[in-house]
């Protein structure tokens, strides 16, 4: 139940239960969108037998593995959250808004064949097949810890290289210093988009040093195997120091940019959601704290035990480097 206050919006006793203003607005529209016929009743039917068969364990999905990886801090030693923890309580919008929402619709995503355009100031601009861009380097078994800015977490064996190998293929211009990521936005196979929830398509970013720290993560499996859907197939970002959201999903296009670029819960509340999004457990969400966290699996429920968040989600040792001299304050 939410509990209106006039001076703090919405109350939520536990910060997991929190849903923003425009998700919940934005129901309608995907009541509307679902309901709109037969044929669409079929497709979502069709969709959630699919997506729920990737959540159950792995070994439904193509393998692709990664050798161990020896970049500093990239082997969390901490237990592995379940494979269908992590794939059947996931935030993707285009899907639906609430946590089972997409591995029940992402069904309907379809990742082949799939192109990652480059563009923006490089001077190798190009789209990339998602074969070619899965063969450019060699794949790497990340284990991350994935803290989500709701003040939930998990620790997830990703696949992937660093982020770094393909923007040093594609040669950024002097003037580049910030790197865009776009989601893929078709209401055809996406049955969210087009809602009052997001500017569609779902936009992220990162600063160019961020972008080519070796912890940021260009992002194809996960468990020893490709990307289910839900969880943002065929290719994604992950940076481990970051709230979640920060790590764009389905990603078709990455541009190469001069200003900062506007992104999409930015844009959506910009009083809420900075740019930066570093996890630090000293700076708030205006209407949570961000000083503990639960780890998903842990047991309990919304009433499990709570840890401390780690400032940088516990790699203030490998990036706090990059935010030397700035006003930690200001960074959410």
């Amino acid at each position: 139940m939410l509990i209106h206050s006039r001076d703090k919006g919405f109350i939520h006793p536990h910060s997991s239960e929190i849903t923003p203003r425009s998700v919940y607005e934005g129901r309608r529209d995907m009541l509307k969108l679902l309901a709109s016929g037969v044929a669409g009743a079929a497709l979502a039917s069709w969709a959630a037998r699919d997506a729920l068969a990737q959540a159950t364990a792995p070994g439904k999905l193509a393998a692709l593995k990664g050798a161990k990886s020896a970049v500093p801090g990239a082997q969390t030693m901490e237990k592995l959250t379940d494979y269908k923890d992590a794939t059947s309580y996931n935030n993707y919008y285009e899907f639906g808004t609430d946590k089972a929402d997409p591995a029940k619709n992402a069904g309907t995503l379809k990742t082949r064949p799939w192109t990652v355009e480059v563009e923006g100031l490089v001077k190798k601009p190009g789209k990339y097949d998602i074969e070619d861009l899965i063969k450019l380097s060699a794949q790497e078994e990340r284990i991350y810890r994935l803290r989500c800015v709701e003040g939930w977490s998990m620790v997830i064996p990703w696949v992937g290289y660093s982020l770094a190998e393909l923007i040093k293929k594609v040669e950024p211009q002097g003037n580049a210093r910030y790197v865009e990521f776009v989601t893929l936005a078709d209401p055809k196979t996406m049955p969210f988009v087009g809602s009052r929830v997001l500017d569609w398509p779902y936009v992220e970013g990162l600063r160019m040093d961020e972008a080519m720290h070796p912890l940021t993560l260009l992002t194809f499996g996960m468990y020893g195997e490709v990307l289910p859907n839900q969880n943002g197939a065929p290719v994604r970002i992950v940076v481990p120091w970051k709230y979640g959201f920060k790590s764009g999903k389905s990603i078709v296009k990455i541009r190469f940019v001069e200003k900062e670029p506007g992104t999409a819960w930015n844009k959506a509340a910009a009083q809420e959601y900075g740019f930066y999004s570093n996890v630090n457990p000293n700076v708030d969400h205006p209407r949570w704290s961000q000083a503990t966290e639960r780890r998903i699996g842990d047991g309990g429920g919304l009433f499990a035990k709570r840890h401390k968040t780690q400032i940088f989600n516990g790699y203030e040792p490998q990036v706090g480097q990059l935010y030397a001299g700035m006003d930690l304050k200001k960074l959410y």
